[in-house]
């Protein structure tokens, strides 16, 4: 079981970082409560592992091996730069980026049927970072690393 859930940009979720394989996760911390598959890409396949009952989903990359590209998390205890992130505004969690140098952004109007028409997502491209508003309060958020072809990260 996770007990840390501070974000670590480009690095991993708490104690679990960036590239492990998901085998070996799964040995470690238990079963997901719910597996899906995306395989839109002929180069590479996505896994995403759901822990709903801790508050985070995992995304498997790679054909063979997968490897840990990817995590998004709806965890009240979700930590950014030392901050508890979930609830936070917009505005806060900006001006939380821009003094950890992101300043760069984007917004768009989240496209969800049948949900509130206020949900907003901020991108962070160059962190690939995503946060996801509601009613302008953070309800989840997901960042991860980019995987080449051959199944492993690339530098940022």
């Amino acid at each position: 079981m996770i007990t840390n859930y501070k974000v670590n940009p480009n690095v991993g979720f708490g104690e679990v970082k960036f590239g492990i394989a998901m085998d070996s996760f799964v040995e470690k911390y238990g079963e997901p409560e719910e597996v899906d598959t995306i395989d839109e890409d002929e180069e590479l396949d996505t896994m995403i592992l759901h822990y709903w009952k801790q508050g985070f989903s995992l995304f498997f990359v790679g054909l063979a091996d997968p490897i840990l590209a990817g995590v998004e998390s709806d965890h009240p205890d979700t930590e950014l730069y030392g901050e508890k992130i979930l609830g936070k505004t917009k505005k806060d969690i900006i001006t939380l980026m821009e003094s950890n140098g992101h300043t760069d952004y984007d917004e768009a109007k989240e496209e969800t049927i049948g949900k509130n028409d206020n949900d907003l997502r901020v991108s962070y491209d160059a962190s690939m970072m995503d946060f996801f508003f509601r009613e302008d309060n953070l309800v989840y958020m997901n960042f991860g690393v980019m995987v080449d072809d051959e199944g492993k990260i690339e530098k940022v």
